[in-house]
């Protein structure tokens, strides 16, 4: 009776029952083999050093002379996001544009002829390359190579997120509607016109809300490289944390939380603006 009851309201319970049955047989040894323990958490003893941590954040610190060097410091932050991801799209939409395969005159017979199709995995290979290093290891090279300060950083981005936005531009170009553009190349089009009168208008929304994502990422990353020296506020929390500073650090925090808030109004205003 209540099987009968459960089926009434959802017919498909039995499926769902099985399939969340199936992801807690996979989960479980996945969980132990990390060693996952978040009750220990609630011993006493580490509550006690969690209160002691989180204590030292408070009040936060709004002397003038720490308040001008945060200004600074999340300017080049900023800076250093922006810089990092304009690189990257001079690396990621020429790379995503010849991966895409509606935009490959050869396939329009139905298969791509040799030469463009080695090219176009020869350029997925280096997405990949690209954004399989993260740009905490980028940086570490580029500091030994370039040295301390923002440069370093600029460029780990610029290579990882080059990586990163090449690889999706062409998913979400290959997902659009691809009758427009095949008619472009058919009438004698180029690849780059077929792009921006059949593509792109189609698809602006939706790579600009992902460019917007993508920065908002690059300046929390540009906050983790700070910690390996690629300057902005990480390099300053770090040192703040180094002396044991909580007011500073979360004041930092603070400022941080408002840049990825600014970030998220951005990327809703040019999604409404384009939509």
């Amino acid at each position: 009776m209540c099987a009968t009851a459960a089926a009434r309201r959802d017919p498909a319970w039995i499926g769902r029952l099985c399939w969340s049955v199936v992801a807690l047989v996979l989960v479980w040894p996945l969980v132990q083999a990390t060693e996952f323990h978040p009750w220990v958490l609630l011993q006493p003893d580490n509550l006690r050093v969690t209160g002691q941590f989180l204590g030292g954040f408070f009040p936060p610190s709004v002397e003038p002379g720490f308040l001008a060097l945060v200004a600074r410091e999340t300017w080049r932050t900023v800076a250093i996001a922006t810089a990092g991801i304009s690189l990257a799209l001079l690396l990621a939409i020429p790379l995503a544009l010849v991966t895409t395969r509606m935009l490959s005159i050869s396939a329009l017979s139905g298969r791509m002829a040799t030469l463009p199709a080695l090219l176009r995995l020869g350029v997925r290979a280096l997405l990949i390359v690209l954004r399989s290093i993260p740009e905490l290891v980028w940086a570490l090279v580029f500091v030994r190579v370039v040295g301390l300060g923002p440069t370093s950083g600029v460029l780990a981005i610029a290579l990882t997120y080059g990586g990163m936005l090449g690889k999706v531009y062409g998913e979400i170009l290959e997902s659009g509607e691809a009758h427009p553009t095949e008619a472009l190349l058919r009438n004698g089009c180029g690849r780059l016109q077929a792009f921006f009168h059949g593509l792109l208008p189609q698809n602006a929304a939706e790579l600009t809300s992902y460019t917007v994502y993508r920065w908002e990422c690059a300046i929390r990353s540009s906050v983790v490289l700070g910690f390996v020296g690629a300057g902005g506020l990480g390099q300053q929390m770090d040192g703040s944390m180094k002396m044991f500073n909580g007011g500073e650090v979360a004041t930092m925090l603070l400022v941080f939380v408002a840049l990825v808030a600014l970030a998220d109004r951005t990327s809703g205003w040019l999604r409404r603006s384009l939509g």
